[in-house]
């Protein structure tokens, strides 16, 4: 099945509103309801294997990675949205492109979430839409502040993901270095956005995107 970023790739042509609206639609519906497929190997596989865990840490590792899969339901929310805004066609395309790479940490968290007997939230629509209406939001404010909404919001989620290195259970090798793939990707996303021109954001603004990002990752913990 065609991955959410390849409905997104395609909003570089022209289209009518209506096209935008029903490409918009499709990258939602396949990215909240489809199976994922990655085009890179899961980290996983260049690991040792896992040592067996307790129930009680393979719930505590399938809360964490329902969170870390619900981050990247939202991310490719964001960068859709703010592809289909953006003004500049090599800012369109580096948010396409990262959108490409963030499915591949959607496929991999939710591959992680069945080995673990865990489920991906049943919010995840509620997230995708807050997300998309952030991205477009951003991308009405002109491509320099959409590119620093990337680079801080990349930026926490790699403090985020550093938070469940430490907290994940020692001898989950696999979902560990999914994680870790993940960090160093964020913030390779954060690097690129600054360096296109990203806008550092105003304080308020920041401390807004971190009391989101806690509500979001407290519930998506138990819902």
């Amino acid at each position: 099945m065609t991955s959410p970023s390849a409905s997104s790739a395609t909003v570089g042509r022209d289209h009518s509103p209506v096209d935008h609206v029903l490409i918009a639609l499709d990258s939602a519906l396949r990215t909240v309801f489809a199976e994922h497929s990655a085009s890179k190997p899961c980290p996983q596989s260049l690991t040792v294997d896992s040592t067996p865990l307790t129930e009680a840490e393979k719930r505590h590792a399938s809360a964490l990675m329902r969170v870390n899969h619900v981050g990247e339901v939202c991310a490719q929310a964001l960068y859709a949205s703010q592809a289909l805004g953006a003004r500049d066609a090599s800012v369109k395309a580096q948010f396409d492109a990262a959108a490409r790479e963030e499915n591949d940490h959607l496929a991999w968290t939710e591959q992680r979430l069945r080995e673990l007997g865990g489920r991906t939230s049943l919010l995840n629509p509620l997230w995708y839409a807050g997300a998309f209406g952030l991205g477009w939001l951003a991308a009405r404010a002109g491509d320099s502040v959409s590119l620093g909404f990337v680079v801080e919001t990349e930026r926490q989620v790699a403090q985020h993901l550093d938070g469940h290195l430490t907290s994940l259970p020692a001898g989950d090798h696999p979902s560990r270095a999914i994680v870790a793939q993940m960090r160093d990707d964020e913030t390779a996303h954060a690097d690129a956005a600054m360096k296109a021109g990203g806008a550092e954001l105003p304080a308020p603004v920041r401390g807004l995107m971190r009391l989101a990002a806690k509500v979001m990752t407290t519930t998506a913990h138990y819902l």
